[in-house]
C-alpha cells in the first residue's frame, strides 16, 4: 500500500485498497500524523512564546556556498521591545533603548550584578548562556530598578535598642562634576537584641569626617533608634564626641586593631614581630591594671617608640572598655572585626570598577551586595543568650530580660 500523505481527494480511493490489518496500520499512520504534528508545532510556539515573549522567527535557508548573498535581510524580534525589525547582512543587533524583559531574566542579571560582575560581563553572560542580547545601557537600566528598594531600605524603621554598633567607612573612586574624587560610604552594623547582625544604612559623602557622622547617626534616631549600649569605632578624629552628640549615655571602644596599625606605622620592620609580641600582652591583659602595667613595661623595654605609645595612654579609657565585660563580650567588641569582614566583602564585589560614575552607582552596587550578603546571616552570634543576660546585668535599666 502506498505511504502517501492522506488527502480528501484520495480518502476514498485508499478506504477501498484496504485489506489487512497491516493496511488499515499503515492507513492510521497516514491519517494521524499531520494533527500530530500540527500540535506538537503549535506547543512548541506556545512554550517559546512563555519563555522569551516572541515568536520564534523564520529564517530563510542559508546558501550552499560561498558569502552570504548582500541583500540578505532576515525579521528579528528586539528582545527589549518585543517589535520585529530588520537586520541586514550579518550586522550585529543593537538595543537601543530597555523597556521591559522577563522577570526572571531581570533577576538574572541584578544577581550577577550584585556579585561584582560589569555591565559588560553580563553582557557577554547573557548571549552566551541564554542567546539574549543584551546592551550595557540595558543591563544598566534592569540594575536600576532597585533604586525605589534602595530608598525605601534607606528610610525604614529601625529597632529601639541596639546592644552593638559597629561603625566605620570604605573609600571609592566616583566621578563628580568631572573630576574623579575619593567618596567614602559610612557603613553602620548593628547587632539587635536577638542576635542578629543587621547593616542599619549605607551612606555616600565625601572624605570620612566627624560632622557626616554625626548627621547619620542623628538620622538612625529619628528612624527610631533610641538607645545603643556599646559603640565600635576607629580612632578617627572627634568620633567619639560625634556620637556622645547623638547618644550621649553609649559606651565607647575604639578597635585595638586599628590602634595596633598606627602604632606599629613606623616601626622598622626588623622589630615589628617583637614589638607587636609586647603590644598584645596589653590587651591579653585580664584586667585593666594589668593592661595599664603592661603598658609601661613596653615602655620601658622599647624607649625608642615611646612616642607611638602616647597615643595609647591619651586614648586608653575609650582602648580598654572590653576590660569591664565579661570574656564571651570582649571578643566581639574589642574590634571591628564583624564590620571588616563585611567591607572585605564590599571590596570584593565592588574590585572590577575603578571609578564610579556619580554616588547613586556606588550605592545601588552596595545595597545590592549587603542585600545577598544578609540573606546569610541566619543565625545569632554565638552564645548569644547568654551575652543578653550579662547586659542585662550591666544595663538593668535599659535591658528587661
Amino acid at each position: 500500500m502506498s505511504t502517501s500523505l492522506v488527502t480528501q481527494q484520495n480518502l476514498h480511493s485508499k478506504l477501498k485498497g484496504l485489506k489487512t490489518v497491516g493496511d488499515l496500520s499503515l492507513f492510521l499512520k497516514e491519517l494521524i500524523t499531520p494533527a500530530v504534528q500540527s500540535v506538537f508545532e503549535s506547543e512548541r510556539a506556545k512554550f517559546q512564546i512563555e519563555q522569551t515573549g516572541f515568536e520564534t522567527p523564520a529564517l530563510p535557508p542559508p546558501p550552499r556556498r560561498g558569502r552570504p548573498p548582500k541583500n540578505l535581510r532576515t525579521v528579528i524580534p528586539d528582545v527589549t521591545t518585543g517589535v520585529e525589525h530588520q537586520q541586514t547582512g550579518l550586522q550585529p543587533l543593537t538595543i537601543r533603548k530597555y523597556e521591559t524583559i522577563d522577570d526572571v531574566m531581570e533577576e538574572k542579571v541584578v544577581a550577577l550584578y550584585a556579585k561584582g560582575m560589569t555591565t559588560r560581563d553580563i553582557q557577554g553572560y547573557m548571549q552566551d548562556i541564554y542567546r539574549i542580547p543584551l546592551a550595557p545601557e540595558a543591563v544598566s537600566s534592569i540594575t536600576d530598578k532597585v533604586f525605589p528598594l534602595v530608598k525605601e531600605w534607606q528610610v525604614r524603621p529601625l529597632s529601639r535598642m541596639y546592644p552593638i554598633v559597629y561603625l566605620d567607612g570604605v573609600h571609592f573612586k566616583v566621578r563628580d562634576a568631572g573630576k574623579i574624587v575619593n567618596k567614602c560610604a559610612y557603613i553602620i552594623l548593628g547587632v539587635n537584641d536577638d542576635g542578629h547582625k543587621e547593616v542599619l544604612g549605607i551612606w555616600v559623602g565625601a572624605a570620612e569626617g566627624a560632622k557626616f557622622w554625626m548627621q547619620i547617626l542623628n538620622e538612625i534616631k529619628n528612624r527610631g533608634v533610641e538607645e545603643i549600649l556599646i559603640s565600635c569605632i576607629d580612632g578617627l578624629k572627634g568620633f567619639s564626641d560625634a556620637i556622645n552628640a547623638i547618644f550621649p549615655e553609649v559606651t565607647i571602644q575604639q578597635c585595638i586593631v586599628h590602634q595596633i596599625r598606627h602604632t606599629m606605622k613606623y616601626v622598622p620592620h626588623r622589630h615589628k614581630k617583637q614589638f607587636c609580641e609586647d603590644l598584645r600582652k596589653i590587651y591579653t591583659a585580664p584586667t585593666e591594671e594589668a593592661g595599664l602595667q603592661a603598658l609601661q613595661e613596653v615602655k620601658k623595654a622599647w624607649p625608642q617608640y615611646s612616642l607611638y605609645l602616647k597615643s595609647w595612654e591619651m586614648k586608653w579609657p575609650e582602648l580598654v572598655t572590653f576590660f569591664g565585660y565579661p570574656e564571651q563580650l570582649r571578643r566581639i567588641i574589642y574590634t571591628n572585626n564583624a564590620i571588616e569582614n563585611l567591607n572585605r566583602q564590599f571590596r570584593k564585589v565592588t574590585k572590577t570598577s575603578q571609578v564610579f560614575p556619580h554616588d547613586d552607582a556606588l550605592l545601588k552596587l552596595l545595597w545590592l551586595a549587603q542585600h545577598d550578603i544578609a540573606r546569610k546571616w541566619t543565625s545569632a552570634i554565638h552564645n548569644w543568650g547568654e551575652i543578653m543576660t550579662q547586659l542585662g546585668i550591666l544595663f538593668p535599666e535599659k535591658i528587661s530580660l
